[in-house]
């Protein structure tokens, strides 16, 4: 049986239409305050029904009274679970980012097609204070990292709630080559792809250096080191459970004969980046780090190389390059020019030039 306190004081309804109907604002404010205190302090008893009679009467109030007790309204309602949605709604709605600020970070009773709604069209105030919430899915995180000013991508990244589309870890990757403190930020996610780190890594590293170095004279020999450092850890990034799967597969696949040029080929026309990095290297006849390098630090050179030296033929080239410019969102290339380089390029060339890498890899820092 219900407390006779769950229920909706009648005498505070017949005020509240009082106060609506001829009441001054501080007293709308006071009825405000007295409608909100019995809805928070018993709203896990309230049915349904009483739900909805507290979002009409907010409703009311909330288009009589000034902006400083609508901010005190959504502040106490954001953290209470079972708030009334309308009224949450209307709240997040507000243009007064004191207003709307407090639901937008913390409610759970926003809906994602409101917050999506809200990101779409307000102001970076807005942005910024969803980009705070405990939880962004992909479709809101794509709307953060397209609209939102610096900080608030900066903020979305450093959201371990986050959650990130193919599409948007390769925009952010991009601008994190101008932009070391995105940079770092996207590289301390443990979420982040692998081949995304890597090329995160791989481009933004030099630059940190640079900055660095500039901003701290003093300290030129821990710069130093910390590039070293990075450089080693490209190589020898953790690999993944998923890498790991992979590598295996096509490992499995060499050993018994049935790794060939066409598996390679079907790998990278499904996307697999993992397998199809694992095969080139196996047919090539290195070691996957080291195809892994390739792959990730040269546009297309790399790709060439390698399927030049593995004796793979055109069609197959442009399946893995086409994979590879997918993954790391590159502009469209001209795959006729490179047919005819690919063409031009002889074995011995390759072989060279992959014997160089592995010179490179053997020479690196052992960390």
């Amino acid at each position: 049986m219900r407390s006779k306190s769950a229920k909706p004081s009648e005498n505070l309804l017949a005020e509240l239409q009082a106060a609506l109907s001829h009441g001054t604002v501080a007293r709308r404010v006071e009825t405000l305050r007295r409608v909100t205190d019995l809805f928070v302090n018993n709203a896990v008893d309230y049915s349904e029904d009483h739900l909805r009679l507290f979002d009409d009467v907010f409703q009311c109030l909330i288009d009589r009274i000034e902006t400083s007790a609508k901010a005190l309204l959504a502040d106490r309602l954001a953290l209470v679970a079972v708030a009334p949605p309308r009224t949450i709604r209307t709240l997040a709605l507000d243009e007064v980012i004191e207003v709307a600020g407090p639901v937008l970070s913390k409610s759970e009773r926003l809906d994602e097609a409101t917050l999506i709604e809200i990101a779409r069209s307000r102001s970076q105030a807005h942005l910024r204070a969803i980009s705070l919430r405990r939880v962004l899915s992909e479709a809101l995180t794509d709307v953060l990292v397209t609209r939102g000013s610096h900080e608030v991508v900066q903020l979305t990244v450093a959201n371990p709630g986050a959650q990130f589309s193919e599409g948007s870890l390769t925009d952010l990757v991009t601008r994190a080559e101008r932009d070391d403190d995105l940079a770092t930020c996207i590289g301390q996610r443990s979420d982040l792809p692998r081949h995304h780190y890597l090329k995160l890594v791989a481009k933004a590293s030099e630059s940190v250096r640079k900055k660095l170095e500039a901003a701290h004279p003093e300290r030129s020999a821990d710069v130093s080191s910390a590039v070293a450092e990075a450089t080693q850890r490209v190589r020898t990034a953790a690999v993944s459970r998923q890498t790991e799967m992979a590598r295996a597969l096509v490992k499995s696949l060499h050993e018994d004969g049935r790794l060939d040029e066409s598996q390679v080929t079907a790998f990278a026309e499904s996307g697999k980046f993992d397998e199809t990095n694992a095969g080139l290297a196996a047919l090539a006849g290195v070691q996957v780090e080291i195809a892994e390098t390739m792959m990730i630090e040269s546009r297309t050179e790399g790709v060439m190389i390698l399927a030049r030296v593995a004796g793979m033929s055109w069609p197959s080239v442009r399946a893995i390059i086409a994979m590879r410019e997918r993954l790391s969102g590159g502009s469209r290339i001209d795959m006729l020019a490179l047919r005819d380089i690919y063409e031009a390029l002889r074995s011995s060339t390759a072989q060279q030039v992959l014997r160089f890498h592995r010179m490179q890899q053997s020479a690196a820092p052992v960390a």
